[in-house]
């Protein structure tokens, strides 16, 4: 999830029609972005129910990434797409391609995060649960989130590691003599390809589908398990049925998140599997890949950035209930029920990081 490779300038340039489509669709996901992450934040802020889950704390770091994203690198990004050329230096280029590698870098940790905590809150006893996801651990996994990406962004950027053997062929483009115009060129050596693209997505991504292939075979165990106990027909005594019901409260809840969660990890890898995968494969063809399939790869994998707050807003109820009291300030209509009249323990929102965000 990083801006690897590129190499976006396009050497015929755009009509005059072709860039108001095009500025009008580009700002449109900017502005979904801000608007939506800027939403998630506020919501867990302000909401006190979302603040107890742990999930959450990766979520709104994951929002301030995105956000991120869309203030300091798509503009930019935008500018030079539309103008064909780049205006603000070669030093801000450098900064500019850094900031994007650390920040789309960083939300595919977050993911990988999110997925761990929801493997050790659906595949483990809560004790584990509470042992694995102390407050502590929670901090060094958030620090790694951020910490991670500057050693695969800055520290080689900065020191030109991505450029050497093709020094020759990035200044080549980045100047078109033709139309006079200058761009901000990234293009990588075959090594950092490679390293940056294992550490950044296919490692994390592998880490994911072994933890939600692992949730999805606990969940279908458990749901086969509550299929026998009903084909019985023998009830459980009375004293045990509070616990067995908390437990198929627990099960349900956790597994609707863990299928949200899914969701939101397949839309993310739809959208920057294709520039990953170009990534890698560029350096090997000598660099054949047009600049217009880099751009369209590029800004798909932006997307992602706006559209995780819609994929909360319309999968997870609590969320939804809290943009909505947000946005019709405070209407009392979406207010949380109280907690005295339900019948689900209390302590199910305490024990697993999503039970009271789904109920």
């Amino acid at each position: 999830m990083e801006e690897l490779d590129v190499n976006v300038s396009s050497s015929e340039g755009f009509g005059i029609a072709e860039k108001i489509v095009l500025l009008s669709f580009i700002s449109a996901v900017i502005l979904m972005a801000i608007l939506g992450n800027l939403l998630v934040m506020v919501a867990v802020c302000r909401d006190r129910q979302l603040r107890k889950i742990k999930t959450n704390y990766f979520i709104v770091s994951l929002a301030f990434a995105d956000l991120l994203v869309s203030v300091l690198v798509m503009p930019f990004g935008a500018i030079e797409l539309v103008q064909d050329n780049w205006i603000y230096g070669e030093m801000f280029c450098l900064v500019r391609t850094s900031l994007d590698v650390l920040l789309t870098t960083a939300s595919i940790l977050h993911l990988c995060c999110i997925s761990l905590d929801r493997y050790y809150a659906i595949c483990c006893q809560p004790l584990v649960y509470r042992n694995k996801m102390t407050p502590l651990r929670i901090a060094v996994m958030l620090g790694g989130c951020w910490v991670i990406p500057t050693f695969i962004s800055f520290l080689p950027i900065m020191q030109g590691w991505n450029s050497i053997g093709i020094i020759d062929l990035i200044q080549q483009r980045q100047f078109n003599k033709a139309s006079n115009s200058t761009y901000c060129i990234f293009m990588v050596n075959k090594p950092y390809a490679i390293t940056c693209s294992v550490v950044a997505f296919y490692i994390p991504f592998l880490l994911m589908v072994l933890a939600y292939h692992r949730i999805y075979v606990t969940a279908r165990a458990h749901a086969r398990q509550i299929r026998l106990l009903q084909r019985a027909g023998h009830p459980p005594e009375p004293r045990q049925h509070p616990p067995d019901q908390h437990s198929s409260h627990r099960m349900r809840t956790e597994t609707k998140a863990a299928k949200t969660l899914c969701i939101i990890m397949g839309c993310f890898c739809l959208c920057w599997a294709p520039f990953f995968v170009t990534n890698i494969v560029d350096p090997f063809i000598n660099y054949t890949v047009p600049g217009k399939l880099w751009t369209a790869f590029l800004w798909l994998g932006y997307i992602n950035s706006g559209l995780n707050p819609f994929l909360y807003a319309f999968l997870n109820k609590a969320f939804r209930r809290a943009f909505l009291i947000i946005l019709c300030c405070g209407d009392e209509r979406y207010r949380r029920p109280s907690i005295l009249g339900q019948t689900v323990p209390c302590s199910t929102t305490t024990i697993n990081g999503s039970t009271h965000v789904l109920r």
